[in-house]
């Protein structure tokens, strides 16, 4: 858990803002809270949030605090009711906005109002999720994207916003020398011919495209002249990334760099495109005005979680009545054998690809 100033340190009426969830959840965040911290600089902004999430917050406003908590060691209701009791405390805390309504969060809460803080809460839409998602007789409607029930929240306490949030590197997109760690001296010239950024991987089975498809994917543009591929994934990812690159000069292993967030976000930013699956990458990508090319199969862009200022006509699926099956991918296939991602052709994806960057042969 994150160490904080000294009692009395801090000044300004404070909001609390609380979500642990995953990468992707937190960065759909990250655009509400920068617009509502430049909105009202006169009052303090805090997040509490996991230990990785809370690194893709830079070049925050001033009045904007991120506080890593590491559920793992300090999770359990007693450590959420004595961090709520330092942080009211040490904060002049009168608003409390719950992205995430989960049991820590509805715990804190509690204790919150007992302190006379207001709290408001986001409705996450359990009982149309289910109904979109259930086996038979689906309600197939889109659901209101969660960056906007995210952004309700702050509605309901009173805390207006004015700003614009454009990218995390304004709209020229970042100093290619930030992408230094991953490339060392040799920064490529991103004026120069066709860059896409490929993110194959994702959490769950039900959201991966399969392998014999995306190496499909990916021989295909790499065999074009002037492209240059950035395959990106974890660490552990990192041997399989060097197989499919193949020793091919157009193509980077980023994930072999280790070099972080902001590096891989300028990068990001700096890239064409990139194809992604239903991951935060794709919200990674739309923190800095990168079009994203997603691929969609367990789960659906009606769920309410498509990539921020994505067009939706570059969410590329199949047809199929089983879909969607799940919010998060996280349900093993009705069927047994993921039709919903077997049933994509390549062809289509690079059709689509080419389409966004006009590069149709």
């Amino acid at each position: 858990m994150a160490r904080s100033e000294a009692p009395g340190s801090r000044s300004g009426k404070t909001t609390l803002v609380t979500r642990f969830s995953a990468l992707g959840d937190v960065a759909m965040t990250l655009p509400l809270l920068y617009n509502v911290a430049l909105s009202n600089p006169e009052r303090r902004f805090l997040l509490l949030t996991r230990p990785l999430p809370a690194r893709i917050f830079i070049n925050a406003p001033e009045n904007l605090e991120v506080l890593p908590v590491d559920l793992k060691n300090h999770g359990s209701l007693g450590d959420m009711a004595r961090l709520t009791m330092r942080l009211c405390r040490e904060y002049d805390i009168d608003s409390y906005a719950d992205l995430h309504d989960v049991l820590r969060t509805k715990w804190m809460r509690l204790l919150m109002r007992l302190r006379g803080v207001r709290t408001r809460h986001i409705d996450k839409l359990r009982r149309r999720k289910r109904a979109l998602t259930r086996r038979n007789g689906k309600d197939l409607v889109p659901l209101t994207p969660v960056h906007r029930l995210y952004a309700d929240v702050f509605t309901h306490l009173g805390i207006t916003r004015r700003r614009s949030f454009i990218s995390l590197f304004g709209p020229e997109g970042a100093d290619p020398s930030l992408t230094a760690p991953i490339f060392g001296d040799t920064v490529p010239d991103f004026d120069e011919g066709l860059h896409i950024a490929i993110a194959p991987f994702a959490r769950h089975r039900g959201k991966i495209y399969p392998e014999h498809h995306i190496r499909k994917v990916i021989d295909t543009l790499a065999a074009r002249p002037g492209v240059t591929l950035y395959l990106m994934g974890g660490r552990e990812e990192t041997e399989l990334l060097e197989k499919w690159r193949a020793c091919r000069g157009n193509i980077v292993n980023v994930a072999a760099a280790g070099a972080g967030f902001e590096a891989e976000l300028a990068l990001l930013s700096r890239c064409h495109l990139l194809l992604s699956m239903d991951s935060a990458n794709m919200h990674l990508a739309s923190l800095v005005g990168c079009p994203v090319v997603s691929i969609w199969g367990a789960t659906h862009p009606y769920t309410g979680f498509y990539g921020r200022g994505q067009k939706p006509e570059n969410a590329v699926q199949t047809a199929l009545p089983c879909r969607p099956c799940s919010i998060y991918g996280n349900r093993p296939c009705l069927r047994g054998d993921y039709m919903c991602l077997e049933a994509l052709p390549p062809e289509t994806v690079i059709a689509r690809i080419d389409k966004v960057c006009g590069n149709r042969e």
